[in-house]
């Protein structure tokens, strides 16, 4: 039995299967298209070949151990990126199996292909004191203050992906007695999320007071035109600068809406709020996700108790004996000649 057509398995592998089977997002779709597309140049590249002569019998596992060698060694890809783009592979070569059963050999060899082991990667928020300080900081005036208010606020709020909030339309919020609003999220799924009154308020004063076609996106730039998620990270990049500017270390990286989310877990946390739900108000899929939280207050909770520890009885270098300031020869010898 001679393979498929490359091109008619590829249209049925993203359209039925990604989109309708799987119900997967925009953005997760372009991750799988981005995949494929550096993929294929590559044996392409690699047979000297066209596009549009490669066949299914050439993707073997050979080729995707030298495609996933070259987005290390040429396009310098890290780890977690080179195992983004294996996952997604594998997920193709499950699928082709099911229309040319002759594959299944290469599609198991290719399952096989280990997953290189790399550190998670760091959950980074902001602490409570920050978030105070970004709010202050916001202007008051000006065409787009309010819109960056209500953006931020809502961010902290919900903890929403930033398609979620790209996506968001009126017709998605109910500011009523009981604010709340409808998030569409991974995996085609539907979560609700209450909403504080402050941010009820704000997004009142942003959507005006005539009844607005339930169809508008609630965020919109200066043209009127749906802020794309690119557009909200610039938002928060421009008023998260001083908070990155005023931070010490190594580490100094812009905000992006991400990190809001990650506050919103954490403060949820730190406020007492269970797991689980905390799970159901970021839509996590799995509550392995969402106690990565837990683990985080907790390293806070013991770098705490390290930074205090108790004296130890009969040892004299537990406590000083002078304060520090009388082992200071230089500052004895500036306060004798006062």
């Amino acid at each position: 039995m001679s393979s498929p057509a490359l091109g008619e398995l590829l249209f049925h592998f993203f359209e039925d299967h990604l989109k309708c089977q799987k119900g997967l997002r925009p953005a997760s779709i372009k991750s799988y298209r981005d995949t494929m597309k550096l993929f294929l140049q590559f044996i392409a590249q690699d047979t000297r070949q066209k596009l549009s002569r490669l066949s299914v019998a050439e993707l073997t596992c050979e080729c995707v151990l030298s495609f996933l060698k070259g987005l290390e060694d040429q396009r310098h890809n890290c780890i977690r990126t080179r195992n983004q783009r294996l996952a997604a592979l594998r997920t193709f070569f499950e699928y082709a199996v099911q229309h040319w059963p002759e594959s299944l050999k290469e599609a198991e060899r290719i399952a096989a292909i280990p997953t290189k082991r790399t550190a998670p990667p760091e959950t980074r928020f902001l602490e409570r004191d920050e978030i105070e300080k970004l709010f202050g900081s916001l202007p008051s005036s000006g065409d787009a203050a309010l819109r960056d208010r209500a953006l931020l606020m809502f961010l902290y709020n919900t903890g929403a992906r930033v398609q979620e909030v790209a996506e968001l339309c009126i017709r998605n919020l109910e500011l009523s007695s009981v604010p709340r609003v409808h998030l569409h999220g991974k995996g085609d799924k539907w979560r609700t999320c209450p909403l504080w009154k402050e941010t009820s308020h704000l997004l009142q004063k942003l959507l005006g007071e005539s009844p607005p076609d339930g169809q508008k996106p609630v965020f919109v730039s200066g043209r009127g035109r749906p802020l794309t998620r690119f557009g909200i990270y610039k938002i928060v990049r421009r008023h998260t600068q001083k908070l990155v500017t005023s931070q010490t270390g190594p580490g100094q990286r812009s905000i992006s809406p991400h990190v809001f989310r990650h506050t919103t877990a954490v403060h949820l946390l730190e406020s007492g709020v269970e797991p689980n739900v905390i799970r159901g108000w970021l839509g996590h899929v799995c509550l392995e996700t969402t106690n990565r939280y837990a683990e985080i207050n907790l390293r806070m909770k013991q770098k705490a108790v390290e930074a205090c520890q108790p004296p130890v009885s009969g040892t004299s270098a537990a406590l000083p004996r002078k304060p520090i300031w009388q082992a200071d020869a230089e500052l004895l010898k500036w306060l004798k000649s006062l």
